[in-house]
């Protein structure tokens, strides 16, 4: 079932900066639903944390059908590919490493498509549950990276990392469609509050809308701060995880038999690692040199194995033929 295997994965080690991310959000959402109904005393935060719970379970109900899976292609310019001479082309690399991925995990959906959006700096990404989505600059690299890059991609959706990318995205929607909704009252009421503080008070209704005109861009600049701050806690626990999320979908490329490929295009279209503690933490990917070596050190590791199992089997076969009387 779906659902079963989707939860058993999203809590692996590697998401857990991210399923920090979607509580603290949860606790977010229940924060302002008590701020709001709270003061009346009618809503204690135990009854609004259920409802901030509830209306993340919409959230993820959206976000996982197929309705979320098109908001996301819609947001990164994907489209489906009408071009025929690219269909040509793309489809076989495509059905070659969807087929080798179908027999490391066959949970993969049987309807996963290929999409392109217009960027032309040869690169893919996976999203939802059933999109791969190419670059029209991917197109100029060797056959071999471009299964390489799509194993890749398929390691993604096998590991359900993008339906990790599903949640954080309407979660963060449901977050700021929330802030945006309050700064909008809050601005209705300041411009109500200060024309009438101005046409009617006088010299003294003056300062009065002066003052509500300050407090009104003292509560906007803490509003929009914290925003801010929000999202970059935000970006650190989700990069986080997708940095070991990246090395897990090279072992999936490199256990689809694309390793080497995969090394050299990292070669060819990786740039240097983030450079300083910052721009380090918020990378989403490591640095290339890392997985390059990662993937060179699985290789070993199988020669190894290969080499070892290879010696027992001949030392089988020794044992064997030893004739029974010298």
């Amino acid at each position: 079932m779906y659902i079963v295997d989707f939860f058993r994965r999203v809590t692996r080690r590697s998401n857990i900066p991210v399923l920090i991310y979607l509580v603290l959000n949860v606790f977010v959402i229940a924060g302002i639903i008590a701020l709001l109904f709270g003061s009346t005393g009618k809503m204690p935060f135990w009854l609004a944390l259920i409802v901030g719970i509830l209306v993340y379970g919409v959230s993820l109900v959206i976000a996982l059908s197929p309705f979320g899976e098109w908001i996301l292609r819609l947001q990164t310019g994907c489209r489906k590919i009408t071009d025929q001479a690219v269909l040509d082309y793309m489809m076989p690399l495509f059905n070659e490493v969807y087929s080798r991925a179908l027999r490391i995990d066959p949970a993969l959906p049987r309807d996963i498509q290929l999409f392109m959006n217009d960027d032309e700096s040869p690169n893919a990404f996976a999203t939802g549950r059933k999109t791969v989505c190419i670059t029209r600059g991917l197109l100029q690299m060797p056959p071999e990276q471009i299964k390489a890059t799509l194993a890749h991609e398929f390691g993604h959706l096998s590991h359900k990392d993008t339906d990790l990318i599903l949640l954080v995205s309407v979660g963060n929607m449901i977050v700021s469609a929330i802030v945006v909704v309050i700064r909008v009252l809050l601005d209705i009421f300041h411009i109500v509050m200060s024309f009438t503080a101005l046409f009617i008070g006088g010299s003294e209704g003056l300062w009065a809308s002066i003052i509500t005109w300050l407090y009104h861009a003292a509560i906007s600049v803490c509003v929009s701060l914290l925003m801010w701050i929000w999202t970059k806690i935000g970006t650190l626990l989700v990069m986080k995880s997708s940095r070991a999320n990246e090395y897990e979908a090279d072992e999936f490329a490199f256990r689809l038999g694309y390793g080497g490929s995969l090394c050299a295009l990292l070669n060819n279209i990786g740039g240097k690692g983030a450079q300083g503690l910052f721009a380090n933490l918020v990378s989403s990917h490591p640095n290339k040199e890392d997985r390059i070596a990662r993937i060179r050190r699985l290789a070993a590791a199988r020669a190894a194995a290969k080499a070892a199992a290879l010696k027992s089997a001949a030392g089988m076969n020794g044992q064997n033929t030893r004739p029974l009387i010298k």
